[in-house]
């Protein structure tokens, strides 16, 4: 829990928590591991299968799960709120964690 904590704090990585009490969403039950940067051509999904990674990098269907992420992030916690719930958990877990 830490290490996510410490890790939300980073510039380059965006971590969102969806709490149970949220109910259904969107995108719910599926990783959709979206790696973006400087150059949107070279904007890839990848999508676990039982056969193997499948790598999604056509514009259509980018557009298509970055509109599933944004209303993923909808359903998020607030930042503040998010580092909250990690020590609270993580407080349950270990008391001399935190």
């Amino acid at each position: 829990m830490e290490r996510l904590a410490e890790a939300a704090n980073r510039a380059n990585i965006t971590l969102l928590v969806i709490p149970f009490t949220v109910g259904g969403f969107h995108g719910a039950g599926q990783s959709v591991p979206y790696a973006e940067g400087a150059v949107p051509q070279l904007d890839t999904v990848q999508l676990d299968t039982a056969l193997g990674a499948n790598f999604v990098d056509a514009p259509a269907p980018l557009a298509n799960y970055r509109s599933l992420l944004d209303l993923m992030e909808e359903s998020a916690l607030p930042p503040d709120d998010f580092q909250e719930l990690i020590r609270s958990i993580a407080s349950r877990l270990c008391e001399d964690c935190w």
